[in-house]
């Protein structure tokens, strides 16, 4: 009889939740958050007055994300930025890291944007891509098969000042924008990506050069994975200025990496001179396995020292709207015949090797690192003192590294090699 009651309590219970789950509501498919860009965001909107598509079906199947996705907010970055460290992934399984950058800051992006309008159709916005092609630039572009000297002067971009048609053969043949045909003609441009291509030479040719001097060939730049919009995606480097504090070992190495660098830039097989108009902090950068790159390509001039430049200086003031798109267009050209090859190692060794040396290591060995880079920051009328520091400097750096798992790059080759 004290059971009965229980049982009774028990039938009711079971009774209720049976009603309970048949009027309840079926139960939702848990659903993946979809994120949102907004064509802003990626500056389609803009297009074809931007640098790509290429990669943008990354960003939509989510192959590249930013990190701040894999927080709990799941929240885009602020648009200011100019640079963006993210995912990028083949199989969805393992991931690497890269840097999304803007070409210019979106302000800067905006207000050429806003200058094209009121220079070109006098409103204040307008239809970028309509505006651009009827400059007589651009109608120029559509008539050639082959892109030509003339056809870039007056352009602010530091390679385009002193071109040459080998060089500007090779932009053609290796632009990863549109399907590889190999050939000097642009027979397999569009409309469409011959307007790209003009505009990202004219606002800055940092992805062009990532392009048509591959990593893979051995140059010292992060490897092109690809455009969307007005954003750029490279492979990952951390910043020079991230090294400062580093270890006198880690200094020692780094600063003989940027020495070998400028060495490459100035002497290699293909016979182009690379020249830096401006260095800072941001300039350079390392991989994870400690490999110096040139992480900034914007401010690198080519002079071809195989051909010579095809322009002549007076040719060079010829400016249009693509002239001034990222700078001023009263801006006075640097003239190809002021060049020197000693002009990036002054530069270098005024503004970065200081930085990464200073107070580093034991006296008197400071005291001679410091006299080498002060007499070489000092150089501009002295090439053979330029190289003669530089000579010594390095001459004192190579003993102060060490060989071990932190220089990935060339660790255990150290250890069988004289070279190191």
């Amino acid at each position: 009889r004290v059971a009965d009651p229980l049982m009774l309590l028990l039938v009711l219970a079971l009774s209720c939740s049976s009603f309970t789950a048949a009027t309840s509501s079926p139960s939702v498919p848990h659903v993946k958050p979809s994120y949102s860009f907004g064509r802003t965001f990626l500056g389609l909107d803009k297009c074809n007055a931007c640098i790509g598509t290429s990669i943008c079906k990354k960003f939509f199947k989510e192959e590249i994300r930013f990190d701040t996705w894999l927080s709990s907010h799941l929240k885009l970055p602020p648009s200011y930025l100019l640079s963006y460290s993210g995912n990028y992934t083949d199989d969805a399984k393992s991931w690497r890291l890269v840097d999304i950058t803007r070409l210019t800051s979106k302000y800067q992006h905006d207000r050429a944007d806003k200058r094209i309008c009121t220079s070109l159709l006098k409103t204040k916005t307008c239809s970028l891509e309509r505006a651009l092609r009827r400059t007589q630039r651009f109608q120029k572009w559509l008539r050639t098969k082959r892109l030509t000297p003339d056809l870039v002067q007056g352009l602010s971009s530091p390679m385009l000042r002193c071109p040459s048609q080998r060089l500007l053969d090779r932009i053609v043949r290796r632009y990863a924008e549109v399907p590889d045909a190999g050939s000097i003609y642009m027979d397999h441009l569009t409309d469409r990506d011959k307007l790209r291509l003009l505009y990202t030479l004219a606002v800055n040719s940092h992805p062009i050069l990532l392009q048509i001097f591959p990593d893979v060939e051995g140059w010292p730049f992060p490897r092109y994975l690809g455009s969307c919009g007005r954003l750029v995606v490279s492979a990952s480097t951390q910043p020079l200025r991230d090294f400062y504090s580093a270890a006198p070992e880690v200094a020692a190495d780094l600063a003989l990496q940027l020495l070998a660098v400028l060495r490459s830039m100035g002497t290699n097989d293909l016979n182009y001179f690379f020249y830096f108009t401006h260095v800072d902090a941001g300039t350079f950068g390392v991989f994870s396995n400690g490999h110096l790159f040139i992480r900034d390509a914007s401010t690198l001039g080519i002079i071809d020292k195989e051909e010579g430049s095809q322009l002549i200086d007076g040719q060079q003031e010829h400016k249009d709207i693509f002239s001034c798109l990222t700078v001023d267009c009263q801006s006075a050209f640097v003239s190809c015949d002021s060049i020197r090859e000693k002009h990036s190692l002054v530069m270098v060794c005024q503004e970065l090797l200081p930085k990464l040396l200073k107070g580093k290591f034991l006296q008197p060995v400071q005291e001679k690192i410091d006299s080498f880079l002060q007499h070489c920051a000092s150089g501009l009328t002295d090439d053979q003192g330029v190289n003669e520091a530089i000579a010594k400097l390095a001459e004192i750096l190579k003993p102060l590294r060490s060989c071990d798992s932190r220089f990935a790059y060339r660790y255990p080759d150290c250890k069988y090699s004289d070279k190191y």
